[in-house]
């Protein structure tokens, strides 16, 4: 397999350093390809960069064990578009995004550009996953985790449409229970935003810290991590709405009869 790997914290974060380890000795990948930020990028969400121009820069490579590691000066979603599109002259065959560090449950998948590159990968028809640790000590649990869902991942036949988001709690591979395979929990409104004032005495704003979880029951992405369990929630790209769309066909045939 030629694997692609991405994130959004950075090419040099911990975690994606830990899962590139991991993977290069894995005896079923063929070639390993590390394509990401060259800053932190944490939130981008599904950005694109249109207006200004992209570059790669080749930070490491071994052609004898066909694994390389790029940084580029754009977002997660402009990493793995290039990647797949072109910009490095092969088709991966799977995109990984992560390990993150920090969690992407419930609500954090719209913003999170550790999901946003998976997303891309699968927009792009490549089957991808993204994964993330619930803090940032344990990244070599959340590799070993990932590991064993990998080496899976062909019994599972994952639907063209679907992405796997994956949260490990930051234990101890030991205190780690296993697998629970959940639905997206929900957070409480964020934080109110941070105001100070600049040098100049002007007014600037942070955006304030995430809100807590609100709906965190059992068969939560919250829940199971709580539990000291590795969360698995897979995530439909499609986002129609089909059981609204009776209703509005009613009422559009109503509108065109009356009009």
């Amino acid at each position: 397999m030629k694997i692609l790997i991405s994130n959004d914290d950075g090419y040099f974060a911990p975690g994606i350093q830990t899962l590139f380890a991991s993977l290069k000795a894995h005896p079923f990948i063929e070639t390993l390809t590390l394509i990401a930020p060259d800053r932190n990028r944490s939130a981008a969400s599904n950005s694109l960069t249109l207006v200004n121009p992209l570059r790669t820069t080749l930070v490491s490579a071994d052609s004898e064990q066909k694994i390389a590691q790029y940084s580029v000066n754009g977002t997660p979603t402009d990493c793995v578009h290039l990647a797949i599109n072109g910009a490095l002259g092969f088709q991966p065959d799977m995109v990984i995004s992560g390990i993150n560090a920090g969690a992407n449950m419930g609500d954090d998948v719209l913003y999170s550009g550790t999901v946003a590159a998976a997303t891309e990968g699968r927009f792009l028809g490549k089957p991808s996953l993204a994964i993330s640790l619930c803090g940032s000590q344990h990244f070599a649990s959340a590799a070993h985790y990932f590991l064993q869902l990998f080496d899976a991942l062909p019994q599972m036949n994952l639907a063209a449409d679907t992405i796997l988001n994956i949260n490990v709690p930051d234990l101890p591979i030991d205190q780690i229970k296993g697998f629970k395979v959940t639905r997206l929990g929900r957070r409480h409104a964020s934080e109110p935003v941070v105001s100070q004032l600049d040098p100049r005495g002007l007014p600037i704003f942070w955006i304030g810290p995430a809100g807590a979880a609100a709906d965190a029951s059992e068969g939560t992405d919250f829940h199971a991590v709580e539990q000291g369990y590795v969360s698995i929630t897979p995530l439909k790209i499609d986002l129609t709405n089909y059981a609204a769309m009776k209703a509005l066909i009613d009422w559009a045939d109503q509108a065109v009869t009356s009009s």
